[in-house]
């Protein structure tokens, strides 16, 4: 019931169900309480839950270590103590330790962020987990070409910013008084963002922002295209399998 690989169904068990519903309504009172207005409106509904679903979580925690000796690899105390200082174990101590050691005076805000990666956890099987798989294997499978395109963008950064530093250092010189600073007009140029907390004056300046702006369509759109094409290859061969083995 706590550990998804111990089952023969595919899919979340209803005891993870329920911890994966407590670990959403945890982070939501956790976002909603850093906004001042709502935390005045019930300031001891946010303690009193805080409380409660530490305990929790605390039982939960206890109860995977109790229950990981089903797992040949961490039988005995030995076994249960390799099983606690696991990735996976140490994001969840961290989720809860915090308030126990200050007993809720403390407010670890991004520690109990940390459930959110739990989720991760309790759906590594079913049609998440090959989907994350999938993904994996695009990733790896174009390693090569996606490394190209970070090569690409770095030397676009490097040359946009080296070309706006000689067009606009005497004009702007708090802007673009050096390549360093005139780094930042690029990255936020070439990713398309273009916040606009700096830009060029000078004529020269603005068509070559302009240029730059086109380029940083590509620069997004290359890597974009390697993934999307390499995601459907993998979700093409698990479908080719997945027929293989029905027809089989």
């Amino acid at each position: 019931m706590l550990e998804p690989t111990a089952r023969d169904s595919p899919g979340l068990s209803i005891t993870n169900r329920l911890i994966a519903g407590l670990i959403i309504l945890a982070t939501a009172l956790t976002v909603l309480e850093t906004e001042p207005v709502v935390r005045a409106l019930a300031p001891s509904i946010f303690a009193t839950a805080e409380t409660v679903l530490a305990l929790a979580f605390l039982v939960e925690y206890v109860a995977r270590v109790i229950a990981a000796g089903e797992d040949p690899r961490y039988r005995g105390l030995a076994g249960r103590l390799r099983f606690m200082v696991s990735p996976w174990a140490i994001i969840d101590l961290l989720a809860i330790l915090p308030f126990f050691l200050t007993m809720g005076a403390v407010n670890a805000f991004a520690l109990r962020l940390l459930k959110l990666i739990r989720l991760l956890r309790l759906a590594r099987l079913g049609r998440f987990s090959n989907a994350i798989g999938d993904l994996y294997s695009a990733v790896r499978g174009r390693r090569y070409e996606l490394t190209v395109s970070l090569m690409v963008a770095v030397a676009l950064l490097i040359v946009t910013s080296s070309v706006i530093y000689v067009l606009e250092a005497s004009h702007q010189p708090e802007a673009f008084g050096s390549i360093p600073r005139a780094l930042w007009w690029s990255v936020a140029t070439l990713t398309t963002v273009g916040y606009g907390d700096v830009t060029p004056v000078t004529a020269a300046g603005q068509l070559f922002a302009g240029l730059t702006a086109i380029v940083g369509i590509g620069m997004i759109a290359m890597p974009t295209g390697i993934l999307a094409a390499a995601f459907s290859d993998a979700m093409q061969r698990r479908r080719d399998q997945a027929a293989e083995d029905n027809s089989e």
